[in-house]
């Protein structure tokens, strides 16, 4: 991986979001339903926020007890327990910027916005998923001392 090269080669564009204004039923079912763990928060395709799994499993009393919190979840807003104070990259920001915000803060993931509308978003396993899949220039020199 290339940590210059623009967030827009590792970052996520098939994205879900939710809007403010639902309740936490709709978090629960999306995140039943897929295995991401960050769920952007979208009102009129501007990012407001952000709700992990955490956060939501935290709120809740863990996901054990979700199931059981139905009248809960039914009259929590997204926007009382989304994250608001959000870091923002930029498609053409570079990775090394997300790895800078990411070992600073307790990000774990960020939104990429363009124009102020959301287009991305690229987490900590992105970028683990693209150091691996990564291949060395001369693999014989990595590979050559393995007997």
């Amino acid at each position: 991986m290339n940590a210059y090269a623009p967030i827009s080669s590792i970052m996520v564009t098939d994205l879900v979001t939710i809007n403010p204004d639902e309740n936490l039923l709709a978090v629960k079912k999306i995140f039943d339903a897929h295995s991401f763990h960050h769920l952007p928060v979208v009102r009129f395709r501007k990012i407001v926020g952000i709700v992990s799994k955490t956060d939501f499993n935290h709120f809740t009393g863990g996901i054990n007890h979700a199931g059981e919190n139905t009248h809960l979840l039914e009259n929590t807003k997204v926007e009382d327990i989304m994250t608001k104070g959000l870091g923002k990259l930029e498609p053409e920001d570079r990775i090394n910027v997300a790895l800078e915000i990411f070992s600073k803060n307790w990000f774990h993931a960020l939104p990429v916005v363009e124009h102020d509308e959301l287009v991305g978003i690229v987490t900590t396993q992105d970028v683990i998923k693209a150091i691996l899949n990564e291949k060395p220039k001369e693999p014989h020199l990595v590979y050559e001392n393995l007997d």
